[in-house]
């Protein structure tokens, strides 16, 4: 007869297992004030996991002077995410969503890998645990929040660099083959590569093509800029590059709002600082060559850029390859099958996997996002747009008042010293002095009006944009069975291919939305 004994579970044994606790720390510069701030948020920390007896630490990780947009990047996250992966880790301590990552993307990925292998995150200030969340929804809207508030940062970079474009004062950090930097800074003639520069554009005038005097470089041993080899692509650059006559073309290409970079084709303003430097070739010289290579691409019937194929269709230039960046183009797979591949892959499967992926899929998932956010948009939307509105530029105009009166005090303030100095009060060299001061100051009060009103105008058109999103849904109160153009016009910026699978929609208001496709 069979005998059948139960064993008990050993509670004891489960009950004196700890939970191990990392936590992750970071600071975007490495300024004095911020790694103060990296040294609190590790002390805060390791104090907290201290109080917990259930818990044993499993490690402080940390980045410092490293942005929150790419984690690759991130050696202190890399290393979290392996002992994660190693089994080292059960959960892991974050003070916010900005701080683990500023890419609704990258961040959603983090936390379901961390999630499949049964890592939970906590995140302090917005009191979101992953561990116990029945849906991503609103990590999603926060996420994005916090990816919106880097791009506030990118804006306010890029108007630094901006305005010295127009004072002129911007310096390149690479010069162009036939040009090297000196000591004081300035772009000056590095003679041996100027002579081949003169060169090149001799041998085009003779008749030569890119590809001919690429080989006869190649053959003689020249080196090109960095090791790299000489190739038609190289000629073609140098060719028509403005820096060999002495002009400077400041803002060639420019990053958009998602950091991917794009060559600047009129999208935004170009600046052009005429006889920079000291010229290679002549403007002459300059304009014939590039007029015969213009006429060789006629003849061959070649056409520059790709504005034939932009915005023909709802989808042109707004569907991106999540895994390289660059933009899909429409293609005609045989039984008119209408899809969208990566430029990338097109050109080689081994620069970019992402394979194809049909339009007609593209369109459902689209209109199942529009209606997830019409069944939601009381919890969702009406949320966010008004703590948009509860956030957005209150600050602002009180900062740009206090600046107005700091300017009408200035004002003030030279006038009374035009004053002084008429009635010989005051010396001639403190009034100039003063004068100076005054100007500094006030010229600083104008840069940061400047600064806030385009930033104002941004969270401006985010707002606008939500509430016509907004008011869309609640006009549709039935669910939508069929793709419009016109809506993905007016709500959509971009969809992103992060695989065959999965897709997200970059809407105009700022959101970021995954579908399962």
């Amino acid at each position: 007869m069979k005998t059948i004994t139960k064993i008990e579970a050993n509670r004891s044994a489960a009950v004196h297992r700890k939970c191990r606790v990392a936590a992750y720390c970071r600071v975007s510069t490495e300024h004095d004030d911020q790694i103060e701030s990296l040294g609190t948020q590790k002390e805060h920390y390791a104090a907290w996991i201290k109080l917990h007896t259930e818990w044993e630490s499993a490690g402080i990780f940390y980045d410092a002077g490293i942005t929150g947009t790419k984690a690759e990047i991130r050696p202190g996250l890399q290393d979290l995410l392996q002992a994660c992966r190693m089994g080292r880790v059960d959960r892991i301590l974050v003070k916010s969503i900005s701080r683990f990552s500023r890419n609704t993307a990258e961040c959603l990925a983090l936390v379901r890998e961390l999630s499949g292998i049964g890592v939970s995150v906590f995140f302090e200030k917005e009191n979101i645990d992953t561990g116990s969340m029945e849906s991503e929804l609103f990590l999603t809207i926060l996420s994005s929040m916090a990816e919106e508030e880097s791009l506030s940062i990118s804006r306010n970079e890029k108007w630094s660099v901006q305005h010295r474009f127009q004072n002129g004062t911007y310096v390149s950090s690479s010069f162009p083959y036939g040009y090297c930097r000196n000591d004081r800074g300035e772009m000056v003639l590095e003679p041996e590569e100027a002579e081949i520069v003169k060169y090149i554009f001799s041998a085009l005038l003779f008749g030569k093509s890119s590809c001919q005097i690429a080989d006869l470089l190649e053959q003689q041993g020249i080196p090109f800029k960095n090791g790299r080899h000489w190739c038609d692509a190289a000629i073609r650059g140098i060719a028509a590059n403005e820096k060999y006559v002495g002009d400077v073309l400041l803002q060639k290409t420019y990053t958009d709002a998602h950091f991917h970079r794009h060559k600047n084709h009129g999208e935004v303003e170009c600046y052009l600082l005429s006889d920079h430097h000291i010229p290679i070739v002549s403007r002459e010289i300059f304009a014939k060559a590039n007029a015969v290579i213009r006429q060789r691409a006629a003849e061959k019937g070649i056409v520059c850029g790709t504005g034939k194929y932009q915005k023909r269709y709802a989808f042109s230039e707004k569907v991106i390859c999540g895994k390289c960046g660059s933009t899909c183009k429409r293609r005609i797979h045989s039984g008119n099958e209408i899809a969208w591949t990566c430029a990338a892959h097109i050109e080689s499967a081994q620069k970019c996997p992402m394979k194809y992926v049909r339009e007609d899929i593209l369109k459902a998932a689209f209109v199942t996002m529009l209606n997830k956010l019409i069944f939601s948009r009381k919890h969702i939307l009406k949320p966010l747009l008004e703590q948009l509105k509860a956030n957005s530029n209150d600050e602002n105009v009180r900062r740009m008042q206090e600046l107005q009166k700091q300017l009408e005090s200035h004002a003030e303030k030279k006038n009374t010293l035009h004053r002084l100095y008429a009635q010989k009060v005051i010396d001639p060299v403190l009034f100039r002095q003063e004068m100076n001061a005054l100007q500094k100051q006030a010229e600083s009060c104008r840069m940061e009006i400047a600064q806030l009103e385009q930033e104002t105008h941004g969270e401006t058109e985010i707002i606008a944009e939500l509430k016509q999103l907004l008011r869309f849904t609640e006009q549709h109160s039935a669910m939508l069975t069929e793709f419009q153009e016109t809506w993905f016009s007016a709500f959509a910026e971009q969809i992103i291919l992060y695989d065959r699978n999965h897709i997200g929609f970059r809407l105009k208001c700022g959101l970021l939305l995954k579908e399962e496709i």
